[in-house]
């Protein structure tokens, strides 16, 4: 299961990140909610505090009384459901994934990288700066045009 959170920063700028990916033994509600809380909870993220969930269309994600969005909102009223349609991205990354060992690490690889430089802004400006310079020598070099 991939986790994804979306929040409003600071400067009150809507924000997603890639936040994990979970292996499951199982699909149910009950196993998906207790998954996600305890992602959330190791990152000190408390549940209490979402306001929306987005899953794909499956009965034991958006099912009125016993899907995911139900359970949540058992806990959370205002953590309202909004249908999820990159669900199939994530299924054949999944599918992919599960038989491909190094691609799993790739993935777990992407998302420290992610999160390392998206919790700094020291890290994103360095990451900026390093870009810059790249792209610079490129254009200086020839192997790059601007389009002018």
């Amino acid at each position: 299961m991939a986790i994804i959170i979306r929040f409003v920063d600071c400067d009150g700028f809507i924000r997603e990140r890639f936040f994990d990916i979970v292996s499951l033994v199982d699909t149910n509600a009950l196993t998906l909610k207790k998954e996600i809380c305890k992602v959330l909870g190791n990152n000190d993220i408390l549940v209490e505090n979402m306001r929306g969930q987005g899953y794909d269309g499956a009965s034991n994600m958006r099912g009125s009384w016993n899907g995911l969005q139900a359970l949540f909102l058992q806990d959370c009223p205002y953590t309202y459901y909004v249908h999820c349609f990159v669900h199939r991205l994530q299924l054949a990354l999944n599918g992919v994934a599960k038989d491909v060992k190094v691609l799993w690490r790739l993935f777990l690889m992407l998302t420290n990288i992610v999160n390392f430089v998206s919790a700094s802004a020291k890290h994103r400006s360095e990451l900026n700066l390093i870009r810059k310079v790249e792209l610079n020598g490129l254009l200086d070099s020839g192997e790059l045009e601007t389009g002018r």
